[in-house]
């Protein structure tokens, strides 16, 4: 089988509900040439050195071949320092700490009633979707708050968040790739217009929502209005779709593993330990896919030429047993979990704190309030995407729901 052949193997729908024997083929070399030039790191230490190396780009006009539907006006993940810093730093003062510190606090009872309401809602028994009732409704509900997004208009964020996200890792599919792409090229025309548009609403009638605060910042570093609705994209699938598949792959590895899920819900304390493990055991973001080089890079015995397209293969290395004993075992209080769920280096997950909030709330109560939940199918259905991997659907039988 050609490495050409792995990578597209990867990508395939049939493996996105076990990966993981896929991931450890890449790991007999920490560094793979690819048939089409690319190369895939799949070791942790050589990943970890990666995230950090200033010689790796994450401006997508670097590579070989730009991914199709680059915005005009890119956000700061898809940037470079000294550009990603400015624009990060600006976007960090209306997000969190040192200038809001009390941003991720404050939305907290917000989190918590929405998870309640959530939870009230899936009736006194019988057969529910985790995805549908639960997981996919929470984080977009909290993002389209911090936004100010009217409530009316939150289904319409469901359906961009779909189509933004089942083309990436597109590329390394046999077929359906472009379809893809021209459903994905169209949401973010679509988003961004109407985050335009909201930015405007927000001028007229100022609240305190972030894009609010973004919008009539008075500072003299501020975005221009395209580079808040670029960043309010990028929010948008890094805050809503992550935490969808965070929360849904826990969910499905703690029906997968009842002694961990009797644990936790005698000891709910487990809750950021146990978030932390299924961010390295179950990662949300599995591969990063376009990362490219500025210069040569010698890594593990091999040259990464310039102009090289890079792939990070996250979960290969969260599974990485030269750095986590018993890899493939799902530890819920892990000590020294170093993992890459949220990415590493200066493009780490902006919205990390965020999402673990969400996630650590919404477990907590499923395995406290949910009465005897057995798992429907297994594996169940999963989105195309290979890259932000999580069920479309879980069907879970519940004898019915506690105070």
């Amino acid at each position: 089988m050609s490495n050409d052949t792995l990578m597209h193997e990867l990508a395939a729908d049939e493996s996105r509900p076990n990966p993981y024997p896929i991931y450890e083929r890449f790991r007999e070399s920490p560094v793979t040439k690819l048939d089409d030039g690319s190369y895939a790191v799949s070791t942790y230490r050589e990943i970890t050195a990666l995230l950090h190396d200033p010689r790796i780009s994450s401006n997508p006009e670097n590579l070989p071949v730009a991914p199709p539907n680059t915005p005009a006006v890119r956000p700061f993940i898809l940037r470079d320092p000294p550009e990603h810093d400015r624009l990060r730093r600006i976007a960090m003062r209306h997000f969190g700490p040192p200038a809001t510190p009390d941003t991720i606090v404050g939305v907290e009872p917000e989190i918590q009633a929405v998870v309640d309401r959530l939870i009230n809602d899936l009736g006194n028994g019988g057969r529910i979707d985790i995805v549908d009732q639960f997981s996919y409704p929470l984080p977009v509900t909290v993002i389209c708050e911090l936004f100010g997004v009217p409530r009316e208009d939150e289904p319409q964020f469901h359906v961009w968040g779909d189509e933004l996200t089942a083309a990436l890792g597109a590329r390394d599919r046999v077929d359906g790739a472009e379809e893809l792409e021209r459903q994905r090229g169209e949401a973010q025309m679509a988003l961004g217009a109407y985050l335009m548009g909201l930015l405007q609403g927000h001028r007229d009638d100022p609240d305190d929502s972030m894009l609010s605060h973004m919008a009539n910042d008075p500072n003299d570093d501020r975005m221009t209005d395209l580079e808040i609705a670029a960043s309010g994209v990028l929010l948008f699938v890094a805050g809503h779709e992550t935490t969808v598949n965070l929360i849904s792959n826990g969910m499905l590895t703690l029906l997968r593993h009842p002694d961990v899920l009797e644990r936790f819900r005698g000891d709910p304390d487990l809750a950021p330990s146990l978030v932390e493990e299924l961010l390295r055991f179950e990662p949300p973001v599995q591969y990063l896919p376009n990362r490219s080089t500025i210069a040569d890079i010698e890594i593990a015995g091999t040259t990464i030429p310039q102009g090289s397209h890079v792939n990070l293969l996250l979960a290969a290395g969260n599974r990485d047993p030269l750095q986590f004993e018993n890899a493939e075992r799902f530890v819920p209080d892990r000590r020294d979990n170093q993992h890459f769920g949220y990415g590493g280096g200066v493009h780490y997950c902006f919205g990390a704190p965020l999402a673990r909030l969400e996630a650590q709330i919404a477990l907590a109560e499923l395995v406290r309030r949910l009465r005897n939940p057995q798992l429907v199918t297994d594996p169940p259905p999963y989105r195309p995407s290979p890259v932000l991997r999580g069920p479309i659907h879980l069907l879970v039988d519940i004898d019915g729901i506690d105070p």
